[in-house]
């Protein structure tokens, strides 16, 4: 089963993961930018963009697949994965799936558990997920517009960052409703903060200042549990820096990344 996956630049590899209820178009301007330095490789998640839907339908399944293909197709040569989000932690697993395939990582406005636990407050009611999954049996659409309005809120430029999220997420087929309620079981159920000491790469933790998904204390504990990792808050930003802050989240995954 193949995996839509654009791919510009030329030089180590990097890919690029989005998060829940997007597609590879979400990146914007970051990726003309880091194709400079980079093999840029941007994927359509499955179920999203221009990528099928896979059977088995959650964090191990999607990260199997992405694994797979990259041995696949490019014979397993070590990457650098950026994952935004859900992507962050497909990213985490992958890199604890197949350590020799992930060089490094760049986690954005990742959490090792998206809901509130025992012990674990920085964090989302799980409720509320809940109530995103109820809505979107009723009016995906609408759910989808009240989730990227949190995605921007409290952001510099909000009102401009809403209005540029939503065009691009409407230059592509709308998401399998399979995958967006498959993408809210793995964000409700996954819980990594066990195994954070277990993965050893290089990590860069960027987080944004204003973020009310996943909060800059749910990035702080991220970049401390990670044994080689080290964190970068963009102020001003909320949960999408890489849109509202493009220059500052570009340069600094390029110095990492080269460093």
């Amino acid at each position: 089963m193949s995996l839509h996956i654009e791919s510009r630049g030329a030089g180590a590899p990097l890919l690029l993961i989005h998060g829940w209820g997007m597609h590879c178009d979400i990146w914007g301007s970051v990726v003309t930018q880091l194709a400079q330095h980079f093999r840029v490789h941007c994927v359509d998640l499955p179920g999203y963009g221009a990528s099928p839907m896979i059977a088995q339908y959650d964090l191990d399944g999607l990260v199997q697949r992405l694994s797979e293909y990259w041995h696949t197709e490019h014979d397993g040569e070590p990457l650098a994965l950026c994952g935004w989000s859900l992507g962050g932690q497909i990213a985490l697993r992958w890199a604890l799936h197949a350590p020799h395939q992930v060089d490094k990582l760049v986690l954005v406005a990742t959490t090792p558990s998206f809901v509130q636990r025992s012990n674990w407050e920085c964090a989302m009611d799980a409720h509320i997920l809940q109530e995103f999954s109820v809505a979107l049996l009723e009016n995906h659409a609408l759910t989808l517009k009240r989730f990227m309005a949190l995605q921007v809120r409290g952001s510099e430029h909000e009102r401009e960052l809403l209005a540029d999220l939503r065009v691009r997420l409407s230059s592509r087929a709308e998401p399998n409703i399979a995958a967006l309620r498959g993408g809210l079981e793995i964000l409700r159920n996954t819980d990594l903060r066990a195994v954070l000491p277990q993965i050893t790469q290089a990590a860069l933790v960027i987080s944004g200042e204003r973020d009310v998904l996943t909060s800059p204390a749910a990035s702080n504990y991220l970049a401390q549990q990670l044994p080689n990792a080290q964190l970068f808050n963009i102020k001003g930003a909320s949960h999408a820096p890489f849109l509202s802050h493009p220059e500052i989240f570009m340069q600094r995954i390029e110095a990492f990344l080269n460093g």
